[in-house]
């Protein structure tokens, strides 16, 4: 198989409910979402032109994700937080852990955005930190 790859940094915030230590509580990550495309190559012998990767991936993440705060849809605090910053917050249907966010992607956004393209998202990785990542792969 011949995957196409591109990354994009966001910055967002996020809390994890339920989280034993600090992750509990709000705080925020400069994330690196490294998306991995495959499909038959076209006449040209690509799986898909980086700059459409970028168009339809990595500028969903920045329309949707970048400079926001990410909440559990059932985090007892989303409600206080939309009354502060309504425009900040993004109610998303999954606690908000890397390793969420990755699935999301795939399962979800990548159908979603690459629809109509003959291609489709095998892999994403979400990097928390430069030592911290999670990976969703179909």
């Amino acid at each position: 198989m011949i995957l196409a790859t591109r990354y994009h940094d966001i910055s967002c915030g996020h809390r994890v409910v339920g989280h034993e230590n600090k992750c509990r509580f709000i705080h925020g990550h400069n994330y690196r979402v490294t998306f991995e495309c495959y499909g038959e190559l076209d006449s040209i012998g690509r799986v898909l032109d980086f700059g459409v990767i970028k168009a339809l991936l990595c500028e969903w993440l920045e329309q949707e994700w970048d400079h926001r705060m990410l909440m559990w849809e059932h985090d007892p605090l989303l409600e206080q937080m939309r009354g502060l910053s309504p425009e900040s917050v993004v109610a998303v249907p999954f606690n908000p852990t890397a390793e969420n966010m990755a699935e999301y992607l795939v399962k979800t956004v990548g159908p979603q955005q690459l629809a109509g393209t003959g291609v489709a998202l095998a892999r994403c990785v979400v990097e928390e930190t430069r030592k911290c990542a999670a990976v969703y792969e179909i």
